[in-house]
C-alpha cells in the first residue's frame, strides 16, 4: 500500500479527523468543531528521517513508517512491557530491527508511550492494524472529551 491510501482510509473512516503535513509527517488529529488547537492526535504517516529519528532510515526511497498511539495493555500482548523512555536522540532498547519493512514493531522512539508503527505495511498487514486504528481513534475521542469538560 502505499501511504496516500492510508491517509485515505483513516480521514474516510474517522470522525472528526484533521490531518496536519509538517516536518516530513502528516498526524492525524480528531478535534471536532476545531474545539482545541490541534486536536488529539493518534496515528502519523511519517516519510522522512527526523533530527531524533533516523531508526527506520525513512530516507530510503519509497519508504514511510505509520504510527499508532494504542493502549497500554494492547501494547503489552503485543510486545509485553513497555520500554524505557530512550535517551534523547536514542531508540528504545527492545533488540527490534527498526528498518524492517512490513512488520508491527514498537515505534523506535515512542514505544515506551505506547505507540507502535509498521514501515510500508501490504495490504494484508494494513488489515491487520486497521483494529489498532480503532482502538487509537477511541483513545483519543475518550482524551478529547476529558480535556475539553475538564474531567
Amino acid at each position: 500500500m502505499d501511504s496516500s491510501l492510508i491517509a485515505k482510509h483513516i480521514v474516510g473512516t474517522f470522525a472528526d479527523i484533521r490531518p496536519i503535513s509538517a516536518w516530513g509527517e502528516t498526524s492525524f488529529f480528531y478535534d471536532p468543531g476545531g474545539k482545541l488547537p490541534r486536536g488529539i492526535y493518534f496515528a502519523t504517516i511519517k516519510d522522512k528521517d527526523g533530527d531524533n529519528d533516523r531508526a527506520s532510515n525513512l530516507q530510503r526511497p519509497g519508504v514511510f513508517r505509520l504510527n499508532i498511539g494504542i493502549s497500554k495493555p494492547t501494547y503489552r500482548v503485543l510486545f509485553g512491557p513497555q520500554p524505557a523512555r530512550p535517551a534523547a536522540g536514542g531508540v528504545v532498547g527492545t533488540g527490534h530491527d527498526f528498518t524492517v519493512l512490513d512488520q508491527l514493531l514498537p515505534h523506535p522512539v515512542y514505544g515506551w508511550m505506547s505507540w507502535v508503527s509498521v514501515l510500508n505495511p501490504s495490504a494484508a498487514t494494513f488489515d491487520k492494524v486497521k483494529p489498532l486504528l480503532s482502538e487509537a481513534y477511541d483513545l483519543a475521542v475518550g482524551k478529547f472529551a476529558k480535556r475539553v469538560t475538564g474531567r
